[in-house]
């Protein structure tokens, strides 16, 4: 009977030995699958990638700047693509747009490096960016991470047209972002540093020039993409034109000569003025003004326009006086600068006979 027992006994403690390590098994498995899990979704390149997506969707921009290989020292660093001038103005919240419906949807590893995919959509543009991560060293036992290449990428801006524009409702003049400043080339390109991914909508609306915008997608990290804006002019600026035209083109009928100086009418003869009397000039019908983008600056098409003269001719043969009352067609031109106070500078075309 006791032989029994212990038999008995031995059979239990195996079962039981068993069962202990079939839940041990299950354990074991268990908190794999929760290390692959946690590793996924906190330690591994694509939630380093997902993390560096908040910030940028949350505005934190300073907070994007600091995470690791976002950074770059173009001055020292002048082999990443990035002009070494590039301006960071627009490194920061108020540039930013939105950024929504972000997932990250690959990740490979290559030559010791991952490259992680995500899709996303960016101020209401859809768009998908490949990042390079690396490894950069390790937190107690877990990995730590960076970009092997920066997510900043640049904008090369050209705004012909005016020197005040707004990137995305954050409002720059050229000066402030170009590193030669007040002295800054009107045509030259601005490059300007942004975070990729980004959307970006550049915009003028100034008493002078305005348009509706243009909009680019950042998607390529270190990428370099080229964005041309020309403005055109408002209708305020345009009533302005033409009042100052109109103003100096009557200006120029007060003078009592045949051919007024800086003007573009007169009237050629090979006679004498009649003794005692003096031309009469006036405008009576004044150019209809349009404004037309002339690379940095404006210029005003050849427009059609008409003078009246009242004179008395005398004749160099025979002595004898006519009057002539005639109307003089003439074109009017110009150029319109405008000057670093935000004036403008309007320049009406070629004098008569010039």
């Amino acid at each position: 009977m006791q032989g029994r027992r212990v038999s008995r006994a031995r059979s239990t403690l195996r079962a039981d030995l068993t069962v202990l390590a079939l839940v041990g098994a299950l354990l074991l498995a268990a908190l794999g699958a929760g290390g692959i899990s946690l590793y996924q979704q906190v330690y591994s390149p694509s939630a380093f990638v997902g993390r560096y997506l908040d910030l940028l969707a949350a505005g934190r921009a300073a907070d994007a700047l600091r995470v690791p290989g976002v950074s770059v020292d173009l001055a020292s660093h002048s082999g990443v693509g990035l002009d070494s001038t590039a301006s960071e103005a627009l490194l920061r919240t108020s540039a930013l747009a939105p950024l929504t419906d972000y997932e990250v949807t690959s990740e490979e590893h290559e030559e010791g490096a991952y490259r992680v995919r995500a899709v996303y959509r960016a101020g209401g543009v859809s768009g998908a960016s490949t990042f390079e991560i690396v490894q950069d060293g390790w937190i107690g036992v877990v990995p730590n991470w960076r970009f092997a290449r920066s997510p900043l990428a640049e904008i090369l801006l050209t705004v012909r047209g005016a020197d005040a524009f707004a990137v995305n409702g954050f409002d720059l003049e050229r000066g402030q972002v170009s590193e030669k400043g007040a002295e800054a080339d009107p045509l030259a390109p601005l490059h300007m540093l942004v975070f990729t991914p980004g959307a970006y909508s550049v915009t003028v609306d100034t008493a002078v020039a305005a348009t509706p915008g243009v909009r680019v997608l950042a998607d390529t990290p270190l990428g370099r993409t080229p964005v041309d804006v020309q403005a055109m002019p408002t209708e305020k600026f345009t009533e302005l034109v033409q009042q100052k035209v109109e103003e100096f083109l009557t200006a120029c009928a007060t003078q009592e000569v045949l051919l007024p100086t800086a003007c573009p009418f007169g009237l050629e003869v090979s006679n004498r003025l009649g003794d005692g009397t003096a031309p009469k000039w006036s405008i009576i019908r004044q150019p209809v003004v349009t404004i037309e983008p002339d690379g940095a600056g404006w210029w005003i098409p050849p427009t059609d326009a008409l003078a009246h003269i009242d004179v008395t001719i005398k004749s160099v043969f025979d002595g004898s006086e006519r009057e002539v009352s005639e109307d003089v067609p003439f074109q009017v031109d110009g150029t319109i600068g405008i000057l670093p106070d935000g004036t403008a500078s309007i320049r009406v075309g070629s004098p008569a006979g010039g």
